[in-house]
């Protein structure tokens, strides 16, 4: 099962989103809605949506002003939580699963502290109740170039493997799909205290962290888990981006969960 691109309309913004489809096996469970980090698009995620066929229904947005989904002009909190709200709206689910990478992770709990109903679960990738991270690096990105090359030369050598779905060839030359202004302002947003938010909620989740992460610590995501109930920590290994880090045991561990979600569930 592959995905299949598709789009909804939400504040005057065409945001665009992948989407396995429902399978004989799936249709009965709801579906697992992922939520990438800033600077990477919904693509990826399909080796985990190629890992769960045809078990589970995998959708994967790119969240505003990201991949092939509009800028915006805000990059709120109740902005990306009003996305996923929409989006669930469209397709008409009641309820999903929810897994979210660093930004995404925040809007994962966040969303679910806003509407418990609708959150069956939660996967939180790498990211803690409090955000204090600064990416302003990412601001000389800004432009268009001549050539792919030149592009990559303006970036960090160890963000390239997560960066390459997110670049993009027009008539101009080549561009990120995202604009690293943009992506300022949104962390300027994310960063705080998001404590309230992580205890409002208490259905079933797993936070996984990356052992050579250099954005989550160890006593954080453990001290995440013990306050939270339903809630437990594993680590593997791998940095900030453990679905691209560490795709094998990534996967083998979502789909154990949600296994386990819905063991006795009819399939």
């Amino acid at each position: 099962m592959s995905f299949q691109r598709r789009t909804f309309n939400h504040e005057n913004l065409t945001l665009s989103y992948l989407d396995t489809g429902s399978s004989p096996a799936s249709i009965n469970r709801p579906p697992l809605l992922c939520l990438h980090a800033h600077l990477m698009q919904g693509a990826t995620y399909t080796g985990l949506a190629e890992a769960l066929s045809p078990d589970y229904r995998v959708i994967a947005p790119d969240q505003r002003g990201h991949g092939d989904s509009s800028h915006a002009a805000t990059y709120t909190r109740e902005d990306y939580l009003g996305d996923i709200e929409a989006l669930l709206a469209s397709l008409d689910l009641p309820q999903a699963v929810l897994l979210g990478n660093s930004l995404g992770g925040v809007n994962a709990y966040q969303f679910a502290a806003r509407h418990p109903d609708r959150v069956r679960a939660l996967i939180i990738e790498d990211i803690g109740a409090v955000v204090a991270d600064d990416i302003s690096f990412v601001l000389p990105w800004q432009g268009v170039y001549t050539t792919r090359e030149e592009l990559e030369s303006k970036i960090d050598d160890r963000f390239i493997p997560y960066l390459r779905d997110s670049f993009r060839h027009s008539e101009e030359g080549w561009h990120l799909a995202f604009d690293p202004k943009d992506m300022v302002r949104s962390q300027q947003n994310l960063v705080g205290d998001h404590w309230s938010d992580w205890l409002a909620s208490d259905c079933r989740a797993i936070i996984l962290r990356g052992r050579e992460s250099g954005v989550s610590s160890a006593d954080h995501l453990e001290e995440m888990a013990e306050r939270r109930p339903h809630s437990h920590l594993l680590i593997l290994d791998g940095g900030h981006v453990l679905h691209t880090d560490n795709p094998g045991a990534f996967n083998a561990v979502v789909r154990s969960f949600l296994d386990s979600l819905f063991r006795d569930e009819p399939s």
